[in-house]
């Protein structure tokens, strides 16, 4: 049955970001959960990745009496997006650092459906609405589940700091980083050292 009113069009681009996002999501994480070296964190990102599929499958049925599908675009931007955090950003990062911002990933599809959700309410269409608000709530456990993991990462500091990234390309990516960070922190020394001197002149 159809939701009445139609889409408006803020909601029109944002059930194709929420498509986009939610394939990118369960792209990144299942690829992380196989990387991530850690039996808990692992699990987590699994119940994402498996809680992003479910969303996507209901999605369709939101969506598609309005004409927004997740056909090759909309779910094809969220492959790339998550090609683009496996293949490229995730060898540049310690194990923390991809857990840490994979939490910013669900963190992101909460405030988009908590969006959705009270546009669908303002126009009174409550089925988007509601639909909106349930997984906006199921998607909190996911996200408590993932930033409980990279805390718990912080009880072996040596481990959290691993590259996430163990071939050769993502070890070579991991000291490009660690040398930048190096690099700007000399920076950072030489500026506080000349204000330094520049106040007490």
């Amino acid at each position: 049955m159809t939701d009445a009113p139609s889409l408006h069009p803020t909601e029109n681009r944002g059930y194709r970001e929420l498509y986009a996002t939610s394939r990118g999501l369960a792209r990144h994480w299942d690829r992380l959960s196989e990387r991530i070296g850690d039996p808990t964190a692992g699990r987590a990102l699994e119940v994402g990745v498996a809680a992003a599929r479910r969303l996507l499958a209901e999605l369709g049925e939101v969506t598609a009496d309005h004409g927004v599908y997740g056909g090759p675009a909309a779910l094809g931007l969220g492959a790339r997006l998550g090609d683009l955090q496996n293949l490229a950003v995730d060898r540049f990062f310690e194990r923390n650092q991809a857990l840490r911002l994979a939490v910013a990933e669900v963190q992101h599809l909460r405030t988009l459906l908590a969006y959705l959700g009270a546009v669908g309410e303002s126009r009174g269409a409550e089925r988007r609405a509601e639909f909106c608000r349930r997984w906006e709530s199921e998607l909190e456990s996911v996200e408590r589940g993932a930033r409980d993991a990279a805390l718990a990462l912080g009880a072996d500091p040596d481990a959290a700091v691993e590259p996430i990234d163990r071939s050769p390309l993502g070890r070579a990516a991991h000291r490009v980083a660690y040398a930048a960070g190096a690099v700007g922190e000399w920076i950072d020394r030489r500026a506080a050292r000349r204000r330094s001197a520049a106040s007490r002149s």
